[in-house]
């Protein structure tokens, strides 16, 4: 038997797609379930012993309404003190006894200190070295050092420490 010449490429290799798509595209049409027409209202129909009975329609489902929004914890997000440390105490922390900052090194409060529940996180420019960041603990009374540095995410950060300050200590950008 002779071979046979391959088939030209043309239109008609493209048509049982082309046909495919278009019948699926028109099956597809119509309203959901749950959009078309509710049943006409109640209606009577003979029973087998002659007398009406009264037929009511199945109420459509309903989707439960959503629960209420409720307001986030206090250490889901780190914000702003309003009655934890000052950037001076963190500043006061990080030059005191621990000797973390020799005393006549400058340092400027860049970002913070953010609050979530007793945690803060704050970021410090430091004049002649890189910037420096403090996660401290407790209020402005009995502040604590939990660490400092370039890079804050200690063991005791991602343990111990609330979400809002894990979050900024070791997923966020310094500064931000």
């Amino acid at each position: 038997m002779p071979p046979t010449a391959p088939r030209p490429a043309g239109p008609r290799r493209h048509t049982a797609p082309v046909a495919l798509l278009a019948v699926l595209t028109l099956t597809a049409c119509g309203a959901p379930p749950e959009l078309r027409q509710p049943p006409p209202p109640a209606a009577t129909t003979p029973a087998a012993t002659g007398a009406p009975v009264r037929l009511t329609p199945t109420p459509a489902p309903t989707t439960p309404a959503a629960p209420p929004v409720a307001s986030a914890p206090t250490d889901l997000i780190a914000t702003r003190c309003t009655d934890g440390p000052t950037g001076k105490q963190v500043t006061r922390l990080l030059h005191g006894p621990d000797g973390v900052l020799p005393p006549a090194v400058r340092v400027t409060v860049r970002t913070g200190p953010l609050c979530a529940g007793d945690w803060q996180y704050t970021v410090l420019e430091v004049t002649g070295h890189e910037e420096l960041q403090a996660v401290t603990r407790g209020r402005s009374t009995a502040l604590e050092l939990v660490t400092a540095g370039t890079d804050v995410c200690a063991v005791e950060v991602r343990v111990a420490a609330p979400p809002g300050i894990r979050t900024l200590a070791c997923d966020g950008t310094p500064g931000a």
